[in-house]
């Protein structure tokens, strides 16, 4: 997914702040099924009737900033699945700037209904792992 850095994702001396990047990768999550060519609407109606109130929810990140950017760069988010479990998944995601890698990190999402951890319905479980 590519990203225009705008003067409101930078600091006074036009650098990228660091939780910029982390609103980008957020949206490149958000638009990941999306991307795959699924009928992320459909996906999501499913994912209601067998998971009423279900949530996606960040369990933990590890993350590396390696270089920086600056306003008006046009940056690519790459989102890929490691690992798709029962009620989680990782992610592996990178910002790039053609290519130069400037943040790498890990996003490990729980799945949640009735606020607690369950089961990621099949459906949105195939999307995730790339299955159509």
């Amino acid at each position: 997914m590519q990203v225009r850095v705008y003067l409101e994702d930078t600091d006074a001396g036009q650098i990228v702040y660091h939780t910029s990047f982390l609103r980008f990768m957020e949206r490149a999550r958000t638009n990941y099924l999306r991307l795959l060519g699924t009928h992320q609407q459909e996906l999501l109606e499913q994912a209601h009737r067998d998971a009423p109130g279900f949530a996606f929810v960040v369990r933990s990140m590890r993350i590396d900033f390696l270089k920086f950017a600056v306003m008006d760069d046009l940056l690519e988010v790459v989102t890929v699945p490691e690992e798709v479990k029962g009620a989680s998944i990782t992610l592996l995601q990178e910002c790039r700037r053609g290519a130069d890698l400037l943040v790498a990190a890990t996003v490990r999402v729980a799945f949640i209904s009735g606020g607690k951890a369950q089961r990621i319905p099949k459906s949105l479980r195939m999307a995730m792992q790339g299955v159509k």
